[in-house]
């Protein structure tokens, strides 16, 4: 088979957060600043998000929406970061969204999973009774009202390690756990490069790096195992790993509504 392409993917415009990034990163040391985004990828086919972002209820309010924790994580945002005037900014409408991607159900990967029911959705397996019952360490990360309207979405559940999203290759659901059991990556292939998108599968580059998981991960050797299968793919593939929450990154690869082709 021939493999396909998107026509072009974009990183959409998002809050940020202040966090440890010995939080983030087994050993790793000081504060960072570091973005919370969606991604849109355009095909002929369709549109398709991976990830949502925060609920638009955070752009337009943060501490209405998270407390004093808006404050305790310095979440910077405005209401021009929310995903519907994101999406407007590139010419498109909720209603054209026909697929969502979703890597995890933590809040600024699922917040804006509502705006929606149109679209149909994917969440890797075990994900949402995860969800319902979460540790802990991660329960503040959960939003059960944002995922709430989605119950009678429809929902696929991607029980394979790797999922041909529209079957002709331009884009690969892979299901890469650790960070909690459905954590799901994507591989998006373009004209000119193939980027997957980790989700939360690593978190910053020197986690990439060094191999090493979030310290409050589900299971942080599965979590081990799946950062190194993203660098294989990268390095049998020539694929360009895309770290979401990774400053650098961003910076990398243009920043937010730069098209990548």
């Amino acid at each position: 088979m021939t493999v396909s392409t998107a026509l072009r993917m974009w990183a959409l415009d998002a809050p940020t957060m202040d966090l440890d990034a010995g939080d983030l990163v087994v050993g790793a040391e000081g504060t960072i600043t570091f973005p919370l985004p969606a991604f849109l990828i355009e095909h002929d086919r369709g549109l398709i998000l991976f990830d949502t972002s925060f609920s638009p209820l955070l752009n337009d309010d943060p501490r209405a929406y998270f407390g004093d924790l808006a404050e305790t994580l310095n979440i910077v945002t405005n209401p021009e970061q929310r995903i519907d005037r994101q999406l407007g900014k590139l010419g498109f409408r909720t209603e054209d969204v026909t697929h969502v991607v979703l890597s995890h159900t933590h809040a600024d990967h699922a917040g804006g999973l509502y705006l929606f029911p149109q679209a149909k959705f994917f969440v890797g397996p075990g994900e949402f009774d995860w969800a319902a019952n979460p540790s802990a360490m991660q329960a503040h990360l959960m939003r059960p009202d944002d995922l709430a309207p989605t119950r009678d979405f429809d929902w696929t559940t991607i029980r394979t390690a790797q999922h041909d999203l529209l079957g002709d290759g331009s884009i690969q659901i892979l299901h890469t756990p650790g960070h909690t059991p459905g954590e799901l990556s994507c591989m998006v292939n373009l004209p000119s490069q193939s980027i997957v998108l980790t989700g939360d599968t690593v978190h910053l580059r020197e986690g990439l790096d060094r191999e090493v998981p979030d310290p409050h991960d589900w299971d942080p050797e599965t979590g081990r195992e799946s950062i190194r299968a993203l660098k294989r793919l990268r390095d049998d593939e020539g694929a360009r790993i895309w770290i979401a929450h990774d400053p650098q990154d961003w910076s990398e690869f243009g920043g937010p509504l730069v098209a990548q082709e």
